[in-house]
C-alpha cells in the first residue's frame, strides 16, 4: 500500500472523451497523423499555439501544441531535442502546420516523435490553428456539461437512496454502482459497518491501519493511496478515503476504491456521497445537547432508586436499561467523547443495554457485568492513557445509587495513584498507605506535626521521634522507652510535652489515628 500524490493535469482527465484520435476523426481540419499512432488515446486538455524554440516553461502537459516551425529550422539535433523537451513536458501530441516554414513534415520529427510515441499531426495549409482550438474547446465544454449533468443526476440518486429504508447502505450500494469499483463505510472506531459489493469487505478490512491513521486528525480529512485489488492478481486499485464529520470529529470514514484514479466528475459523485453520509451520521449538535440532557435526568433517576419510572421512559428513548448484574463506570480525562463512541458503539454491535450520560465533567456508564461495553472501557483506558476510569462490584440496577458510590471512590485511587482503571474491589482488597501519598494528605501531615518539628529542631529533645515509638507500641510506656533508650519518666514527660505543644490529648483514639496516619504520610 502506497500513499498517491496528487494526480497531474493530464490524469485529470483520463476520462476524456477529447483524445487526439477524436480530433483526427473530426470533420473539416483535415489533420493526418504522422507518428505516435500507439497514444491517439491520450486526452487532450488544451490547445497551445506557439513559435518559440522552447515552449516548454509555458506548458502543463495534457496540451496539443500546434506550430508552423517558424524558428525551428532544419537542423535535425535541434528538431530531435524540440520533441524530446515537449515528450518531457506531457504534451497530448504536436501539431505541424505545413505550407510556410515547411512544405512538408521533416523527417528528423517523425522520427523522433515515433521514437518518444508522441501523436505528431500534420495540419493542412487550409486548416487555421483558431479552427483546432475551437473544437477542443466546444468538446471540452460539451463534455464538462455532460459531467455536470450525470453528476447532478448521481446526486439526485445518492438522495433518494439515502431517504429510503437503510439509507446509509443503499448510498454505498449506489456510489460502488456509479463508480464501477467498490465503497465502503466504517463506523467512529474504523470497524467496517458496510460494504458494496459484498466481496468489498475484505478489501476494506485490509485498509483498517489507513483508517487509523486518519482517525488521527481532525474531521475533515482525506488521503489517496494505491495497493492491490480485491482480486489479489497483482493489478492496482487507486483508493480514496474520507472522513465524516462536521465538528472535528469523526462519526466514520468512507473508502472508495476503482481501476483508476478519480476523475473530476467521479469525485463530485464521491464528494455529495460524503455530504449525505455526514448528514447522516452527523446529527446537529442541539439534538445531541437535548439527548445529552434526557440520558442525564434518566441516569439521576436510575442512581436515585427510581428504576420504575426509568424503565419506562429509558423503553421509548433507549429501547430498555441494561438488565441482570450491572456496574457503574465513572470516567475522567480528555479523552471521554472517543471512550462514550466506543461504549456506544459496542453496545450497537451486541445488543447490549447501554445508560451513557455526561455528569459535570465526567462520563457515567450503566454496563451489563462483563458485557462487551465493560471491556472496551477498561481497554480503551489503557489504550488513550488520558482517560481513568472506576467500576464498581457488580451489582442490580435498583441499587445503581450505592455502585455510582463505589465507582467513584474506585475513580479516585486511579487518579490519585495514575492507573488507568481501578475495580472497586481493588480497593477493599489493598491497604490505605498508598493512599498517603496524596498532596493534600502530605499538607496536614506536615501542618500537624509541625509544632514538634520546630521544638526539636531548637530544643533538645527528639519528640517526633518519641511519639512514633509510642505509638507504633500502643501507648506501652516501657516497650516504648526501651526502644528510644530513655528511662519510661522521660517518656512521660516527652509525651505531656506533645500534648501541650500540639493542644491535644493522646487519651483521644482519633487524635492517636490522626497523628500516626501524620507520621507515616511524611515519611519514617
Amino acid at each position: 500500500m502506497s500513499h498517491e500524490k496528487p494526480p497531474r493535469p493530464d490524469e485529470e482527465v483520463r476520462h476524456s472523451s477529447v483524445t487526439v484520435a477524436a480530433l483526427v476523426a473530426m470533420p473539416g481540419l483535415g489533420l493526418v497523423v504522422r507518428a505516435g499512432e500507439s497514444a491517439l488515446d491520450r486526452p487532450v486538455r488544451w490547445v497551445h499555439t506557439s513559435e518559440l524554440d522552447d515552449p516548454v516553461p509555458y506548458l502543463e502537459g495534457g496540451e496539443l501544441l500546434l506550430t508552423t516551425g517558424l524558428k525551428l529550422g532544419k537542423g535535425k539535433e535541434k528538431l530531435r531535442q524540440y520533441v524530446h523537451r515537449l515528450a518531457d513536458a506531457g504534451v497530448a501530441g504536436l501539431g505541424i502546420g505545413v505550407g510556410l516554414t515547411y512544405d512538408e513534415v521533416p523527417q528528423t520529427l517523425v522520427e523522433a516523435a515515433a521514437e518518444r510515441s508522441l501523436p505528431l499531426l500534420e495540419v493542412p495549409q487550409p486548416t487555421p490553428f483558431i479552427a483546432i482550438s475551437k473544437a477542443v474547446t466546444a468538446a471540452l465544454a460539451a463534455e464538462q456539461y455532460r459531467a455536470v449533468t450525470t453528476s447532478f443526476e448521481a446526486q439526485e440518486e445518492l438522495t433518494r437512496a439515502a431517504l429510503g429504508k437503510d439509507g446509509t447502505a443503499a448510498v454505498v450500494g449506489r456510489l460502488a454502482s456509479r463508480l464501477g469499483g467498490w465503497a465502503a463505510l466504517y463506523d467512529a472506531s474504523g470497524a467496517v459497518v458496510v460494504a458494496a459489493p459484498d466481496w468489498a469487505s475484505r478489501r476494506a478490512g485490509r485498509l483498517r491501519p489507513e483508517v487509523e491513521r486518519l482517525r488521527a486528525q481532525p474531521a475533515p480529512a482525506s488521503m489517496a493511496l494505491q495497493g492491490d485489488s480485491p482480486e489479489d492478481q497483482g493489478t492496482q486499485d487507486y483508493v480514496v478515503l474520507q472522513s465524516l464529520g462536521a465538528d472535528r470529529r469523526a462519526r466514520g470514514f468512507l473508502a472508495v476504491g476503482t481501476e483508476d484514479r478519480l476523475s473530476s466528475g467521479e469525485r463530485y459523485v464521491v464528494n455529495a456521497a460524503v455530504a449525505l453520509l455526514t448528514l447522516t451520521l452527523e446529527r446537529s449538535r442541539d439534538l445531541r445537547r437535548a439527548e445529552d440532557r434526557m440520558r442525564t435526568a434518566l441516569l439521576r433517576l436510575v442512581l436515585a432508586g427510581e428504576t420504575v419510572i426509568a424503565k419506562e421512559v429509558a423503553g421509548a428513548l433507549l429501547g430498555g436499561l441494561p438488565q441482570g448484574p450491572v456496574r457503574v463506570l465513572m470516567a475522567e480525562g480528555d479523552g471521554l467523547a472517543d471512550l462514550g463512541d466506543r461504549a456506544e458503539q459496542a453496545a450497537a454491535r451486541t445488543g447490549e443495554p447501554l445508560l451513557l450520560a455526561p455528569e459535570g465533567d465526567r462520563l457515567v456508564l450503566v454496563a451489563v457485568d462483563g458485557g462487551m461495553v465493560h471491556q472496551v472501557c477498561t481497554d480503551l483506558a489503557t489504550d488513550l492513557e488520558t482517560v481513568a476510569v472506576g467500576i464498581s462490584a457488580p451489582t442490580t440496577l435498583e441499587s445503581a445509587g450505592a455502585a455510582a458510590a463505589e465507582a467513584e471512590r474506585a475513580l479516585a485511587v486511579a487518579l490519585r495513584s495514575g492507573r488507568r482503571s481501578v475495580d472497586h474491589a481493588e480497593v477493599g482488597a489493598g491497604s490505605l498507605l498508598p493512599l498517603l501519598g496524596d498532596e493534600a494528605v502530605q499538607a496536614f501531615a506536615e501542618g500537624l506535626l509541625r509544632p514538634l518539628r520546630e521544638h526539636d529542631r531548637t530544643s533538645r529533645g527528639d519528640l517526633e521521634a518519641s511519639l512514633r515509638a509510642w505509638l507504633s507500641r500502643h501507648g506501652q510506656w516501657d516497650a516504648a522507652a526501651a526502644d528510644l533508650g530513655v528511662h519510661r519518666h522521660t517518656l512521660r514527660y516527652r509525651m505531656r510535652r506533645v500534648e501541650e505543644l500540639l493542644g491535644r490529648t493522646l487519651d483521644d483514639a482519633d487524635v492517636r489515628m490522626e497523628l500516626w496516619m501524620a507520621l507515616r504520610a511524611s515519611g519514617d
